[in-house]
């Protein structure tokens, strides 16, 4: 899999440019705030449908402009696709590959895959537990389509039920709707396990793997799961699962009434991710940190390897910072498979490490390659 080209049209600080790449290895250069990171989330935006730095298709387009175009020239599986991204212009979002227009972001997804790793993924160990769903999130709804249909029927039957809590001392009427709601949550709910168990099982035995080799095997990473107390294991039938959660559901009842909130369901899943026994979040250095941060995302990689065939294009933002000198060498080392587009400041550095084409990014303009 590979990316041949893009073209961005008002897409953040992007006037309109076409960028041809190396199929092995891209090296970004420039200083902060010129647009490095904005072309590595152009590419996620080809890959997912969405940005992954904003809520808001708004915030995407350059300043005075009232919407964006992107395309990428995509090679996977023997064949070339072109995928096109549009927002704004006082339309809906348009998506379409081979110019034909796409019911679903996951139509993107199945042309281009990503895995993208950026400073502000050190809060998939440092913060709470929505990161660590989000980037399960992110990689599942690339590989399964089933997985990212029932997320997002999940996330609505969860603000309305939402809703019906917050507004059930004016209605009372609304209580008698939560067994509809609670039980098609509950079988979605079991989806979303059920393919989220699988993803972080794997996940655990490659990021170990990493993570060992990364710190010259000094370090032991280990990622578990956790969801719903009552799920006894994740792995089970989803008939089963369906059960399970309807019964914490039950336990949870009045406790949801009285705070006027969702308390259970897999919309509080989580990662449990240690190193040598502890709690990550709260004693892992800050070098330990990136370096499990990463691994996460390079065992993301392999998985998507696993399943697709191919290896996604992997996207590093700033990758080597903070890192001493052995684990930038190992990082660097594992870019010898698919394609890769890396940013950085020193370019002397990366150019004498690295085989590919070197890119100069400022104000917006990509020059070199």
């Amino acid at each position: 899999m590979r990316l041949e080209s893009i073209q961005l049209e008002h897409f953040r600080n992007y006037a309109g440019q076409r960028v041809d790449f190396d199929p092995v290895c891209n090296v970004i250069c420039g200083e902060n705030a010129q647009g490095k990171t904005n072309l590595l989330e152009a590419m996620v935006c080809l890959s997912t449908g969405k940005s992954h730095r904003t809520r808001s298709d708004r915030e995407l387009v350059r300043f005075g402009e009232a919407g964006f175009r992107l395309a990428g020239s995509i090679h996977t599986r023997g064949r070339d696709f072109l995928s096109q991204l549009e927002a704004g212009f006082g339309r809906k979002k348009h998506m379409a590959v081979n110019k034909v227009p796409a019911k679903s972001a996951s139509e993107l997804s199945a042309v281009l895959n990503t895995v993208f790793f950026c400073p502000e993924d050190l809060q998939l160990i440092r913060e709470g537990p929505a990161a660590r769903r989000r980037f399960m999130d992110a990689s599942l709804c690339q590989l399964r389509p089933g997985y990212a249909a029932a997320l997002s029927e999940y996330q609505r039957l969860h603000e309305h039920k939402t809703r019906i809590l917050r507004d059930c001392d004016e209605r009372p009427d609304l209580i008698a709707t939560l067994p509809d709601f609670n039980l098609r949550m509950a079988e979605t709910g079991a989806v979303l396990i059920h393919y989220r168990a699988r993803f972080a099982a794997v996940l655990a035995k490659y990021a170990a793997a990493a993570h060992s080799e990364c710190s010259g095997g000094r370090e032991r990473l280990e990622v578990r799961y956790q969801t719903v107390k009552t799920v006894a294991d994740p792995l089970a039938d989803q008939k089963l699962l369906v059960l399970q959660l309807l019964e914490h559901q039950r336990t949870h009842h009045y406790a949801e009434v009285s705070s006027r909130q969702c308390l259970s369901g897999p919309h509080k899943d989580d990662l449990e991710v240690e190193l040598d026994g502890l709690n990550a979040r709260s004693f892992a250095s800050q070098g330990q940190t990136r370096t499990a941060a990463l691994s996460l995302k390079l065992a993301a990689r392999e998985i998507h390897k696993e399943i697709i065939g191919e290896y996604p294009i992997l996207l590093l933002d700033d990758v080597l910072s903070e890192l001493d000198p052995r684990r930038q060498e190992y990082v660097l080392n594992r870019l010898g498979s698919g394609q890769v587009f890396i940013t950085c400041c020193e370019e002397d550095r990366l150019h004498a490490l690295l085989k590919g084409r070197v890119y100069r990014v400022s104000g917006g303009v990509v020059t070199g390659g």
